[in-house]
């Protein structure tokens, strides 16, 4: 078995995630309790009951995210999990590197905190969107992006999978860029719910912040490579993850470039860690010429489930 671990990112955050996981799992206890100790709000309750309009705040989002997946990735570790690889969709990128061994998970969650509220403020009072774009290739939106430019910035911020990406700047920009998609044969453009343009150039303070931030932070050797979002790949010779870091928040996320890679590479084994199914489904649509078992792990009972399943091929 050649295992991958892939985690969620931002917007698959609900109340009420980990809570049964807290009550069942002392690993995953532990684990969430050192967390919040790292963050100054209360990051079991907001995790636990919310509200959602609180949770889904960029700031506490990416924060409790990630808190709940080094707690699940504690669990599968004690189980005996020896993944080769590790990726996350954008925010979970911090997660698949604490999972790694570079970060702790308080610092990764004290690290999530930071670029949270620095993305937040990095745009702070500037009209702004997101819109996922179905049923295009990728240079027919670069140059409906590049069409809308005149109205501001607007950049493809995600490579999902075949045929679906999403788009973030301006928001007159992002609006252009809908309605040229729509008119080069895009199925549909899905504005989405979020609170700034994600992985665009407009994040530049951000990153800025960021890579301040990472002059005073401790990085330790990773224990198994991670496929980093704006590589599609794991890092080069000359790449350092503080730098990758930096950039991530800035560009866009090449997460059909990843999971074709893990494919190609041979991994026959992949686990989702996180709420919701999002990886899986873009695993599914673009690993289309073989079958490879993607276990989802968000409840106490596929979590239970997953060590069952690592004790027996163990």
């Amino acid at each position: 078995m050649k295992l991958a671990l892939l985690f969620a990112g931002q917007g698959a955050q609900h109340a009420g995630m980990g809570a049964d996981l807290y009550e069942q799992f002392p690993a995953f206890r532990q684990v969430l309790d050192e967390c919040a100790a790292g963050v100054e709000f209360d990051l079991k309750s907001l995790c636990f009951a919310g509200p959602d309009e609180t949770l889904n705040q960029t700031r506490y989002t990416q924060p409790c995210m990630v808190a709940f997946a080094a707690g699940v990735t504690r669990v599968l570790q004690e189980a005996g999990a020896q993944p080769a690889a590790a990726a996350g969709l954008s925010l979970g990128e911090y997660s698949a590197l604490c999972a790694a061994g570079v970060f702790s998970p308080r610092q990764a969650v004290e690290l999530a905190a930071f670029r949270g509220a620095a993305m937040e403020q990095a745009v702070q009072g500037r009209a702004s969107g997101m819109a996922a774009v179905l049923g295009l290739d990728r240079k027919t939106l670069a140059d409906a992006c590049a069409g809308a430019s005149a109205l501001g910035v607007v950049e493809i911020a995600n490579y999902n999978c075949p045929g679906q990406m999403a788009i973030a700047g301006d928001a007159a920009a992002v609006e252009r860029a809908c309605e040229l998609a729509k008119q080069a044969g895009a199925r549909r453009c899905v504005p989405l719910k979020v609170s700034g343009p994600f992985h665009t150039s407009l994040m530049a303070p951000a990153a800025s912040a960021l890579a301040e931030r990472f002059t005073r932070e401790p990085f330790g050797e990773m224990n198994f490579p991670v496929y980093f979002n704006c590589l599609g790949g794991p890092m080069g010779a000359g790449d350092t993850v503080p730098a990758l870091l930096e950039k991530q928040v800035r560009s866009s996320v090449y997460m059909e470039d990843t999971l074709r890679r893990l494919a190609d590479e041979g991994f026959d084994r992949v686990i989702e860690i996180g709420p919701g199914r999002v990886l899986s489904g873009l695993w599914k649509k673009t690993v289309t010429e073989r079958k490879v078992p993607v276990l989802g792990v968000e409840t106490a009972q596929e979590l239970a489930e997953a060590v069952r399943m690592l004790q027996e091929e163990n």
